[in-house]
């Protein structure tokens, strides 16, 4: 083998394969090799060569296929054997991708990296549903927290983030929504509003306009399931659909 061993995290984006980077495309088309996660669509695949090696390492609903010690392993095998490796990620690998990680365990192991940032889950589908993530005078800030940590309780952070204004991005948390509207309950935040996008990106998409005290009937009405974010913030009244709602509430 002659080319030098080298691994390109590449951020596939939320969802949808348009929504990928041209230079992320780029190196999947001249990739050796490329270990890919769950979520990421058959369609970014098709643009690798013929004889690209394609490993699913997937990673999906708070679940591992392989483990993340053995997807590290496999990164430094495959660099050492065939040169040019691509690691496909959803969304962006440094955002709750576990990325900084895998970069740390190739350097450790002298292997090349290199990173091409993809559209958060956190920033993208938010934006593709119009809801500001700030809006002056009403959020000066945003907040991307982890809705479990690895030994499953929710994270300490929501408990700083409840008592502010700013908006609330929940990743890989659906599974903590009663937990994390009974913590808004407690703070007497029952009237702020919350949204829940399921699938986002993709034609199967499904969103959930509603406020604390309501989600969870709202929810379980819709059937949403995972992968799903969580946003919550008085922005999420900036939803085009979200007046709508409020009206057919006042009306009951």
């Amino acid at each position: 083998m002659n080319t030098k061993p080298k691994v390109t995290l590449v951020g596939a984006g939320p969802g949808d394969p348009d929504l990928i980077s041209v230079k992320g495309l780029k190196a999947i088309e001249r990739a050796d090799v490329i270990l890919y996660d769950a979520l990421i669509s058959g369609e970014l695949l098709d643009h690798a060569k013929v004889d690209c090696v394609k490993i699913y390492v997937g990673k999906r609903a708070e679940q591992l296929s392989s483990s993340q010690d053995e997807i590290n392993s496999l990164l430094v095998d495959y660099a050492r054997h065939y040169g040019n490796v691509v690691r496909l990620k959803g969304g962006d690998p440094f955002v709750f991708g576990r990325g900084g990680e895998e970069i740390d365990y190739l350097r450790k192991h002298n292997i090349d990296t290199d990173v091409i940032p993809g559209i958060s889950s956190s920033i993208g589908l938010t934006g593709l549903q119009q809801i500001p993530l700030t809006y002056r005078g009403i959020s000066d800030s945003f907040w991307v927290i982890t809705g479990s940590r690895s030994d499953g309780s929710i994270s300490p952070d929501l408990d700083i983030a409840v008592r502010s204004n700013a908006t609330v991005v929940v990743l890989m948390g659906y599974g903590k929504l009663r937990e994390i509207v009974a913590l808004y309950q407690q703070n007497n935040r029952g009237n702020l509003p919350i949204a829940l996008i399921q699938n986002g990106s993709l034609p199967n998409e499904k969103v959930v306009l509603g406020r604390i005290d309501n989600i969870l009937d709202e929810s379980q009405e819709k059937r949403v399931g995972v992968p799903a974010i969580i946003i919550l913030g008085e922005v999420v009244a900036k939803h085009q659909e979200f007046s709508r709602i409020k009206q057919q509430a006042l009306a009951l």
